[in-house]
């Protein structure tokens, strides 16, 4: 059963008296053309007003839409002759986070996401998509792999976060993430990172550290998720929509402060509605991020990564 979110309900209604007008002309001798017709123009009128203007709580929606596609869906799809890895090599594999080798155009790479499901079953196996102190080793350890080899990452992000729960912070949590965050900062090749869906906290950020940062047009990234927010702010999670208001979550306003490098734009109604577009979409952002960035020498390249990363959140004070 597909997922209708609530500000796509209007478009849906429309859809289906279509769709009833086509099967009644179909029936009887009532030619019906000319009204369905109408409808189909203001079907597409609406579809384009609508999903032009998505609010943040919106694409809050879209990014965690449960047919979104995921990390795999795309490895499958960009990539060819992907084998995964499993384990960090101290404790166990973290089914949450994928890692493994792949060919792009003819060249070696190594790729590495979160990964979630999309039904219940897989969720479980997968943890809905938030690493344990494992997953975050596992990373780290292919990202080294990567770097003696000289190939290219690329990480895909989709989490709401960290694992928080007692047996990930006794192994480990907060340290595996800020371990992650030091050597990404120095790895000396290339790195891109993409936000697919949700990008929360430093579970996110954990993958996050890269030379160009693409985000999906409606995809999100913030330090905390909008119920969390609301949480803390007013002690009242049924406030997440508007937190996410405020909290700059979206791709425009991460773009606009200079956090994200690109938007990869997304089909009309999301990603889950035209993968095939979608993956042509990230292929070419990808394409153009490794060629400038493997044009680049090591010291070229780690210069500019710090900058990059130095140059967030600056800002100057003037008197009034």
């Amino acid at each position: 059963m597909n997922q209708i979110l609530d500000f796509e309900k209007p478009i849906v209604n429309m859809r289906e008296k279509i769709i009833e007008l086509k099967k009644l002309s179909a029936d009887s001798d009532v030619d019906l053309t000319k009204e369905v017709k109408e409808l189909e123009n203001k079907l597409d009128i609406l579809e384009k007003d609508v999903y032009s203007n998505l609010r943040p709580w919106d694409k809050v929606q879209v990014a965690r839409h449960q047919q979104r596609p995921t990390t795999l869906d795309y490895v499958g799809e960009i990539f060819t002759d992907f084998i995964e890895f499993h384990g960090d090599r101290y404790y166990s594999d973290d089914a949450a986070i994928v890692s493994g080798i792949a060919f792009y155009k003819g060249e070696p790479i190594t790729v590495i996401g979160h990964q979630r499901g999309k039904a219940t079953k897989e969720n479980i196996k997968r943890n809905f998509g938030m690493p344990h102190p494992e997953g975050y080793r596992k990373a780290i350890r292919h990202m080294k792999q990567a770097e003696k080899f000289d190939r290219p990452i690329v990480c895909f992000i989709d989490t709401k976060g960290a694992y928080p729960g007692k047996q990930a912070e006794e192994r480990g949590q907060s340290e595996a993430i800020a371990y992650n965050l030091i050597e990404m900062a120095g790895l000396e090749v290339p790195i891109v990172c993409i936000v697919i869906g949700e990008g929360g906290s430093g579970g996110a950020l954990a993958l996050g550290v890269g030379d160009h940062i693409h985000m999906l047009e409606h995809s999100t990234y913030s330090v905390i998720s909008p119920e969390g927010a609301a949480s803390i702010l007013w002690k009242d999670p049924n406030l997440a929509e508007k937190a996410a208001e405020s909290m700059k979550i979206t791709s425009e306003d991460l773009k606009g402060f200079g956090i994200i490098d690109d938007i990869i734009k997304e089909p009309k109604g999301g990603a889950h509605r035209n993968f095939k577009e979608q993956a042509q979409n990230i292929d070419k952002s990808l394409t153009k991020s490794l060629n400038e960035l493997n044009q680049k020498n090591v010291a070229d390249l780690l210069e500019d990564r710090w900058l990059k990363y130095k140059n967030i959140g600056k800002f100057s004070e003037t008197s009034i």
